[in-house]
């Protein structure tokens, strides 16, 4: 109860970037004291900051610390590839499905473009990819052009993801580890990937061997919501018997 009053919280304080203490405390319904201890955890995730008399929200890295999209793309390039490759294996005709933003996952189209199935995605990339295949039926997300990850962003896009139903979301990060979960570098992604994490039914991380043990700003999705990792080589022991107990499946 407390877990899903905390996101809440954390949700209605993005949408409306400051709030009060006491306008918190009258919209949830709770004391002074139970929200102070839900903005503690949500000031230690870093999502938000406190400000005299009530909070707002944490600003976002400057955008030199943003690796455009371009520079991502080229990296790991061949792994990218294969990594792709296996995930468009679990995509079966008649699925809707998510394609991330990720330069792990634009090359899925090359591997599904036989298929039967409907793709949602806020990438500009994977929407180029997707039109010369008139089966693929191809939904964008609404939203503001982020030039820097060619991602379009904003609110709008947590209610519209709500009138689907995702069958397999198939999504990226900067980085991952068994503490913080899945992490991104940017709040406007954060928003988007933690909505579509909350309504899509199951999830597929596609992350190179480089992102394992690293963490961004953001955690949009703790390591036990995954169902399966796809990587191009073994994770380090320590992902493997977390992976064991709790049911997530490992290919690579």
């Amino acid at each position: 109860m407390r877990t899903k009053r905390i996101d809440s919280i954390e949700q209605y304080i993005l949408e409306q970037k400051s709030v009060s203490l006491d306008t918190l405390c009258e919209q949830f319904a709770v004391s002074k004291n139970t929200i102070r201890r839900d903005i503690d955890t949500l000031v230690k995730k870093g999502t938000i900051k406190k400000v005299y008399g009530g909070v707002t929200v944490a600003e976002a890295p400057p955008i030199s610390d943003v690796i455009p999209f371009e520079e991502r793309h080229t990296k790991y390039a061949a792994e990218k590839d294969a990594i792709c490759k296996i995930a468009a294996g679990f995509v079966k005709d008649g699925d809707i499905i998510y394609i991330d933003t990720g330069t792990t996952c634009i090359n899925m189209i090359d591997y599904i473009s036989h298929k039967e199935c409907t793709i949602i995605t806020n990438s500009v990339q994977v929407c180029l990819k997707a039109i010369p295949y008139p089966n693929l039926t191809l939904i964008s997300l609404p939203g503001t052009l982020k030039r820097e990850t060619l991602s379009f962003v904003g609110n709008e896009v947590i209610d519209y993801l709500k009138t689907y139903n995702i069958t397999k979301a198939f999504m990226a990060c900067t980085g991952l580890t068994i503490a913080n979960g899945l992490t991104n570098a940017t709040r406007e992604e954060y928003t988007v990937k933690k909505a579509v994490i909350e309504n899509s039914h199951t999830h597929f991380l596609l992350a190179d061997h480089t992102k394992f043990g690293h963490f961004s700003l953001m955690t949009y999705c703790p390591m036990s919501q995954v169902d399966h990792i796809v990587t191009d080589e073994m994770p380090p022991q320590e992902y493997c018997d977390y992976c064991r107990d709790n049911h997530i499946e490992i290919h690579y």
